[in-house]
């Protein structure tokens, strides 16, 4: 994996979003920037894939092609031990990476197109169709990268071979030079291979951009994804990072995301807790807790994880590694009910809200896509109690029990929280709770009230926080102090607003120029006219933190309620969120959801 400043890409991007019709070159009519798309489905209903780095310079390293090729065949490398081995990690989907720029540029598979190596035999098409006969789909690895083309002493790539192809010279250690032979790469595979499942692209190439690559790819395979690393470009289906490390939990990485939902976003982590992303003659061990607890905190924020695991030259992976795998099967099969069709609970979705709970607590909470008033708490750091607290999000708890055991727990429920006791059986990684529900309570329908802003960019305005639409959002184009005024149309009980930020910035200071664009000095005014609002019923801070945020208010009844923001938790060497708001979705509590009888 490799990181790369692309400085025409975003100019290309606004061309090609704004001016549609304008192309410099003759080819297929751009592709959409489609955010949600059925092509896509396989993977929102995905929570995992697996990840292989494969190809010359897997350890002991080839320059031959023809003798790496011989020591896979001879090692006895089976598709079908790959797919057994995602399915082992409930993954569903598996992206190999041969075409890598560490990895000697190899193509696993038979090509007519000389330039680097590639294999008689055709290990893409055998893992395929190895996958799709167990339900599993493929990505191929893409790179748009020359820089390492003689990375240990060795020249990689054939400039020679592929200007003869093309019947003139082309320097396939320049980025526009590879960026031809890769694109050819990218339209032969497409032609060979029509059970693929997309691409996963390491970065962009300006060729590709100039040449229009993706809207030959949309034209061509309609139905395939496109994923980009380290960049949300509009084109691709799916933004893909590498998981950071150094969060507080270790393993809470989506504190780190910046790709708002519904936007397909995915998290790539290696399992050997050290090491390259291939193998590298080692056999690194895996931290089971972090990677299980990973696993399960990105599902908790509809996140999808992409396990990178070192496969060795014959294929098969190091002993740590397969036996991880093993735990990986049966510790997920006991809890696979709390994470296979869900989203992540306390965003777009509803359900309970995540996060750091009381005494040290910290986990995610998941909501079923098929009863939204069934839920799971994954409480991945235990308090030091046998109490646990979650603010309810104004859902009326029936029953809650211990997933594994089916154990029925004690609980109360009131002013917003509900508190679970006697909790004796905490899981070393993940205790998960099933709570049952009887939906929201004590919530103003969204449709009996309008919103009205201070200020609001263009396209974004005051009333998309009430429209329940995850790809709409009010912009309060950078305008601080900013208000956001709500009215109920007739005096109502208020006693909280939920409110939802959208997902597009980083949750703590990463640095001076990532800081996070959310809420931080606010007030409350309540109204029984919307002109004289008199004091603030409610000052405060909110936390810099993923998913919903409350503010509890002293009860009272008003016909009109305003949320005034006076600052952001971003400083101004952030120049990107700066003074910058964006918020999904407000709800106005009436009053507490109450346990049910």
């Amino acid at each position: 994996m490799s990181r790369r400043p692309r400085g025409r890409l975003r100019a290309w991007l606004a061309t090609a979003l704004l001016a549609v019709g304008t192309l410099l070159f003759a080819g297929p009519a751009p592709a959409r920037a489609e955010v949600v798309h059925a092509r896509q489905q396989w993977l929102r209903d995905s929570q995992a894939g697996l990840f292989l780095h494969w190809g010359m310079r897997t350890s002991p390293g080839y320059t031959s092609c023809s003798a790496w090729e011989k020591a896979v065949t001879d090692g006895g490398w089976d598709a079908d031990y790959w797919v057994g081995e995602a399915e082992k990690l409930h993954a569903k989907y598996l992206v190999l990476a041969s075409f890598h720029s560490r990895l000697g540029y190899s193509r696993a598979w038979p090509s007519d197109i000389p330039g680097s190596c590639s294999t008689k035999r055709d290990f893409l098409g055998e893992l395929i169709s190895a996958a799709d006969a167990r339900g599993l789909k493929v990505l191929l690895y893409m790179t748009d990268d020359p820089q390492w083309h003689d990375e240990g002493g060795h020249e990689w790539l054939d400039s020679a071979a592929y200007s003869d192809y093309k019947g003139r010279d082309v320097d396939l250690t320049t980025r526009d030079g590879f960026g031809e032979f890769s694109y050819d790469n990218f339209v032969e595979v497409m032609r060979n291979y029509p059970k693929l499942s997309g691409f996963w692209i390491d970065n962009d190439n300006d060729y590709w951009i100039d040449h229009g690559l993706y809207e030959k790819v949309r034209a061509d395979r309609p139905g395939w994804l496109l994923s980009n690393n380290n960049e949300d470009t509009p084109i691709m289906d799916t933004v893909s990072n590498e998981q950071k490390t150094g969060m507080t939990p270790a393993y809470d990485y989506p504190q780190a995301v910046w790709s708002p939902q519904p936007r397909l976003t995915e998290a790539c982590f290696k399992l050997p807790s050290s090491g390259a992303w291939w193998y590298s003659g080692t056999d690194s061990a895996v931290d089971q807790a972090l990677t299980l607890r990973r696993l399960i905190a990105n599902s908790g924020s509809s996140v999808k994880s992409l396990m990178a695991e070192t496969a060795q030259v014959n294929g098969r992976f190091p002993s740590k590694q397969e036996a991880f795998n093993n735990v990986a099967k049966t510790y997920l099969d006991a809890i696979w009910g709390s994470l296979n069709g869900t989203e992540g609970g306390g965003y777009s979705y509803g359900g309970l809200a995540p996060g750091t709970w009381n005494d040290g607590a910290h986990g995610v909470t998941t909501v079923s896509k098929a009863d939204p008033d069934l839920h799971f708490v994954h409480v991945l750091t235990k308090p030091s109690g046998s109490t646990l607290t979650v603010r309810d999000n104004g859902y009326r708890a029936q029953r809650i029990t211990d997933f594994r055991t089916g154990k029925q727990l004690s609980f109360s429920q009131g002013n917003g929280k509900i508190t679970i006791t006697g909790i004796a059986d905490w899981d070393p990684y993940d205790t998960v709770l099933k709570v049952e529900t009887d939906g929201r309570q004590g919530l103003i329908p969204a449709n009996s009230m309008t919103a009205s802003a201070s200020s609001s960019a263009s396209g974004h305005p005051a009333s998309a926080v009430l429209d329940a639409d995850p790809q709409g959002y009010w912009d309060n184009n950078t305008k601080l102090p900013v208000s956001l005024s709500f009215d109920l149309r007739s005096a109502k009980s208020i006693q909280y607003l939920a409110i939802n930020q959208r997902e597009w910035s980083v949750s703590y200071a990463r640095s001076d120029t990532e800081q996070s664009a959310r809420i931080r000095d606010y007030q409350i005014q309540v109204s029984s006219d919307g002109t004289d609002w008199g004091s603030a019923v409610k000052t405060g801070t909110l936390p810099s933190a993923r998913g919903v945020q409350f503010i509890d208010i002293p009860a009272t009844t008003k016909r009109y309620v305003r949320l005034t923001v006076n600052s952001t938790w971003a400083a101004a060497t952030d120049t990107k969120r700066y003074k910058k708001l964006l918020i999904d979705e407000v709800r106005i509590g009436s009053g507490y959801a109450g346990k049910s009888s």
